[in-house]
């Protein structure tokens, strides 16, 4: 691959080619395609009996609608480059997805394997409070999420930071999201990214005229996935796919990748890494001593879940999926779009198949800011309704459901049954309008051509309704 390529610059490369199909003057275009604010940062932290420098950023990518929001990520591989193209994919993503927010991303540039508990506690809260110091941070200017690297622990310390230097703000619980359920997060969050993978791939299978296409027969169902990546998105996203009766052919990870035709237990593979610290030697799986050739390996749909640029120029011809979802940010360079698209192999891209995350994350903002959980307020109401319903029924016709049948007719929606029927929702209509913007633009090559345009055209016109542009 080539070492000057530039995440930020392909990204705005592909923002070129979806703008040629939209109306927008090209000083609007430049205004959405640029980064809005951008913060570099150096703090000191004693680690041990020595004074580190810690190397930080946040961007905030558009202000054209507010909070902004995006993960932040620790990882070595943090670069300014990385997070303006991650913010810049967080604007596209929720504008597809219609939420609200602008987009942005934060990452710091450490090894989080290398440090305690107790030192990513004191890196983390000085992160949040030159945040907090800059104004990069608040429920309603820019709400931070987990990402690479990052999980409940390190929301739930920003947290308390901003609290502390915010004492009294009713609000507060609202300046970030991913948290713990007892500081305030919502149930359905961790698994969001997988499940709405899921979601995305199955609408994009339920499409008649996109299977006829890839000639393929419609629906999710005896289609042999490949899922690269045994993290939090990779392994619930195939999860979900193997209970909705697609068959996992392949898996792999940073040690190397296994393949079984006949399909793979997702779960047992997971309990046999956590047990013998590899997924290799799996009873009944072929091992691959590369985790790169499961990516080679045949299948129908090809899941990359991990890290950016994995299919590039020298893998990418070699690729035999007929889909590729890109459940990850960035796992393909744009070489390897190019080859795989004039080889008539589906992209579903990151920018919009991996927002289950931010789309439940903005449930949960809501929540913060209404401070009632979802659900609290109808769930008895419906249960007893449908207690009412099912006895009239059954006095009716003289028949009787039995005690199964008939929890599952009175059930009352949890929170975790509205959070998800939500994303549901949310992705099933982000992937028609897509596949309905490309069906009307014939001239348009591929899927990630259509999502641009989708979201251009929805952050152009609230820039126009803002009134910013005469």
């Amino acid at each position: 691959m080539n070492p000057e390529y530039s995440f930020f610059d392909a990204v705005c490369k592909s923002f070129d080619k979806a703008a040629a199909y939209t109306n927008f003057d090209a000083g609007i275009l430049e205004q959405i395609k640029q980064c809005n604010s951008v913060l570099r940062l150096h703090f000191p932290v004693k680690i041990g009996d020595k004074v580190e420098v810690i190397k930080a950023y946040r961007v905030q990518h558009s202000h054209h609608k507010l909070p902004c929001k995006g993960g932040i990520r620790f990882s070595e591989m943090v670069n300014l480059d990385e997070v303006m193209a991650l913010a810049a994919l967080m604007t596209y993503k929720c504008a597809i997805v219609n939420v609200p927010f602008g987009g942005a991303k934060g990452g710091i540039s450490i090894d989080p394997k290398k440090y305690s508990a107790y030192d990513l506690e004191r890196i983390t809260r000085r992160y949040t409070s030159e945040l907090i110091k800059k104004k990069f941070i608040g429920p309603g200017e820019d709400v931070p999420a987990p990402d690479y690297g990052t999980g409940e622990r390190e929301m739930s310390w920003i947290l308390d930071t901003y609290m502390a230097m915010h004492p009294g703000e009713v609000e507060a619980l609202g300046c970030v999201t991913g948290k713990p359920i007892t500081q305030g997060g919502v149930r359905g969050r961790k698994e969001a990214t997988g499940l709405g993978v899921f979601f995305g791939i199955r609408e994009v299978c339920n499409n008649l005229d996109m299977m006829k296409k890839l000639g393929m027969p419609t629906g999710i169902a005896g289609k042999k996935i490949i899922v690269q990546g045994l993290g939090n998105v990779g392994y619930h996203s195939a999860k979900f796919f193997e209970e909705g009766g697609a068959i996992v052919v392949g898996l792999a990870e940073f040690e190397g990748s296994i393949y079984n035709e006949q399909g793979l237990d997702v779960e047992a593979v997971f309990q046999h890494r956590k047990t013998t610290g590899s997924i290799l030697n799996f009873p009944g799986a072929t091992n691959f001593l590369k985790s790169s050739d499961a990516l080679e390996a045949p299948c129908d749909i090809l899941i990359p879940a991990a890290l950016e640029n994995v299919i590039n120029g020298d893998n990418a011809d070699k690729i035999k999926a007929k889909i590729v979802g890109e459940a990850a940010n960035g796992p393909l360079t744009p070489e390897a779009d190019e080859i795989l698209v004039n080889k008539g192999v589906l992209v579903v891209p990151d920018m919009y198949l991996n927002a289950g995350g931010v789309t439940v994350s903005y449930f949960e903002w809501l929540k913060n800011l209404s401070h009632v959980s979802y659900g609290r307020l109808e769930k008895r109401f419906m249960e007893n309704q449908n207690a009412n319903i099912l006895s009239q029924i059954e006095s009716m016709t003289g028949n009787t459901v039995n005690e199964s049948q008939r929890k599952l007719l009175v059930h009352g929606p949890d929170e975790i049954d509205l959070v998800r029927s939500g994303l549901e929702d949310t992705m099933i209509k982000a992937t028609n309008e897509i596949l309905e913007c490309w069906k009307n633009n014939p001239d348009i090559k591929d899927m990630r051509t259509a999502s641009f345009v989708v979201a251009i055209n929805k952050v152009g016109t609230s820039y126009m309704e803002l009134g910013i542009f005469p």
